[in-house]
């Protein structure tokens, strides 16, 4: 019943002042999770979320077979990884695979720090980078000499243009606004039916069919003659080894994915966190429970 309930609301049942009861339960988490076992982990997922506007970035590693908060850091530069390493220091070897977008400073600090263990590369960062791709083309095409219609049919289109084919709406006509956007420019549509084919390799049978998909993908992109394709087939080809480990180890950041919702609500509920402390220990409590105790 207590998990249930607001600091405020204890507060006036105990009257015990908000502060003195938000302290209780700082210093029973900081007991609560002053050390964390890593026996039996062999899988992480590594992503960042914003704090606050300005680029205010917090880093979480999760035991990506739990779903568990294993550590939260601020900031997103390797030395915030640097110090989750050394407090596992023992457990090291243990792992096998890390799940992260292609950040640099994740990128090293795991390379450093378990130089044994694969780095998978996420590949809804994939899906997302080319949709930005995508976006990007789209405001490109809506400022060339375009009637004023036209325009309003590719403001319009977003959306259809970044969804899957298969998960086009035809209450909506989205099949309708997703050709009539097509059929404006040539390189617009280029890029979308690349992209389509793109999310194909996930269905690839083993690593080795993966990889000539791969390498043909980004020969395709190159040879459009589309900058920004151009740009993401280079991306895909340095990043490949960490794509592929996928086949070896089928992890990837969803699971944090579903983390990050659950602290943005923390988050609104408690009209944001001054205490950044209290609010780490919040997020390692997250996996244990239903109503996180806020104001």
């Amino acid at each position: 019943m207590l998990d249930c309930m607001t600091i405020s609301e204890l507060s006036k049942i105990t009257g015990l002042h908000w502060h003195t009861i938000k302290e209780i339960e700082k210093q029973y988490l900081v007991k609560k999770y002053k050390q964390i076992s890593m026996k039996g982990v062999r899988y992480l997922a590594i992503d960042e979320f914003a704090v606050r506007k300005g680029h205010k970035y917090m880093t979480v590693v999760m035991n990506w077979q739990t779903g568990q908060v294993l550590y939260v850091g601020l900031g997103r530069a390797s030395e915030v990884l640097d110090i989750f390493w050394r407090k596992i220091n023992r457990w090291k070897s243990s792992i096998l695979a890390v799940a992260m977008d292609m950040w640099p400073a994740y990128i090293k600090s795991v390379s450093d720090y378990l130089p044994k263990a694969e780095i998978v590369y996420d590949w809804f960062h994939v899906v997302k980078m080319i949709n930005h791709g995508i976006d990007q083309l789209r405001r490109k095409v809506y400022q060339d000499e375009l009637t004023q219609q036209q325009r309003q049919v590719l403001k319009g289109s977003r959306w259809v243009l970044l969804k899957r084919g298969y998960n086009l709406d035809a209450n909506r006509h989205e099949h309708e606004r997703l050709q009539e956007a097509l059929t404006l420019n040539q390189p617009l549509a280029t890029a979308y039916y690349l992209k389509e084919d793109l999310v194909q390799w996930w269905h690839c049978p083993n690593k080795k069919s993966a990889l000539r998909f791969l390498e043909d993908w980004c020969q395709r992109a190159r040879a459009s003659g589309i900058t920004i394709l151009a740009k993401l087939a280079n991306t895909i080809a340095r990043a490949r080894t960490g794509l592929l480990a996928w086949y070896d180890h089928p992890i990837s950041t969803g699971p944090l994915e579903g983390l990050n919702n659950k602290i943005k609500v923390l988050k609104r509920r408690a009209y944001g966190y001054r205490d950044l402390e209290y609010f780490k220990l919040k997020i390692l409590d997250l996996h244990q429970t239903r109503y996180p105790l806020m104001r």
